[in-house]
């Protein structure tokens, strides 16, 4: 089995990058906003969650502290040691409703077997796969009817507003009609629409339930540390990435889905 991941020859320094980037406040906000609107659509715990492509841990120990019962999948040993970490660092209860298992989202439903889980999380994924509609397939088939599909997605409609907001005009330009760049890990990455992931979802079984906005104000701060106006912005983020006009201006759009019945 490959111990890296699908788009680097190794993910040491990945998940270095990674884990700076989790550190600052622009990912405290993303996994905070994303966490906060799972919690919101998942039913009462426990579930069984399935984080496909979890890498460190970040969202599957959100979910455990929160009662859930979560498998990561990932392909990078790397991410996974780093996820083995977080969890010692957690209390035996939450550790216990953690487990690690090696492998590609392609292949969630035989490393699960027969049972289907009651959730799938894929955060921050599809914009390094070539063609999302596979792996997006997959996630469907992963859980039972009803339930829940969480993808997070880099917006296509928003790829100039970092760097114009940067003053970088020149980079806005040249990515205000295109699907690629070079993002914050130093890795080419495509930005999705929001309608082509709805509809590849929907021929794939699963109809969209919600979908947010993450990161509308606050995606042009670099590596700023979070610092004692966290919750103030966490507040305003949630607040704008729930509605229009804003939210069609974030980063990122997570969306929630459900397999049809």
């Amino acid at each position: 089995m490959t111990t890296a991941n699908t788009w680097t020859p190794t993910g040491d320094d990945l998940a270095a990058a990674y884990a700076r980037h989790a550190d600052s406040l622009r990912g405290a906000l993303r996994h905070a906003l994303v966490t906060r609107a799972l919690l919101t659509h998942l039913p009462a715990a426990p579930q069984h969650v399935v984080d496909v492509g979890g890498g460190a841990g970040h969202q599957a120990i959100a979910l455990a502290r929160a009662g859930h019962t979560v498998t990561v999948i990932d392909p990078d040993a790397a991410m996974l040691q780093r996820a083995a970490d977080a969890l010692n660092a957690e209390g035996d209860e939450v550790a216990a409703r953690v487990t690690l298992r090696q492998g590609f989202g392609e292949h969630a439903r035989d490393i699960l077997g027969d049972e289907p889980a009651d959730a799938v999380c894929c955060h921050g994924v599809l914009m390094y796969v070539d063609d999302p509609a596979p792996l997006l397939g997959a996630l469907v088939d992963t859980v039972r009817p009803g339930g829940l599909i969480s993808v997070l997605v880099k917006n296509r409609a928003a790829l100039a507003m970092r760097p114009g907001l940067e003053g970088r005009w020149a980079d806005a330009l040249a990515v205000i009609d295109q699907a690629t760049e070079t993002g914050g890990l130093g890795l080419p990455s495509r930005a999705d629409d929001l309608d082509t992931i709805q509809r590849t979802l929907a021929a794939a079984g699963a109809v969209t339930e919600a979908w947010y906005g993450v990161r509308v104000f606050t995606d042009h701060l670099g590596n700023t540390p979070v610092g004692a106006d966290f919750d103030q912005i966490l507040a305003a983020e949630w607040a704008a990435g729930a509605r229009d006009p804003y939210r069609s201006v974030a980063r990122l759009f997570h969306l929630i889905a459900r397999r049809s019945a």
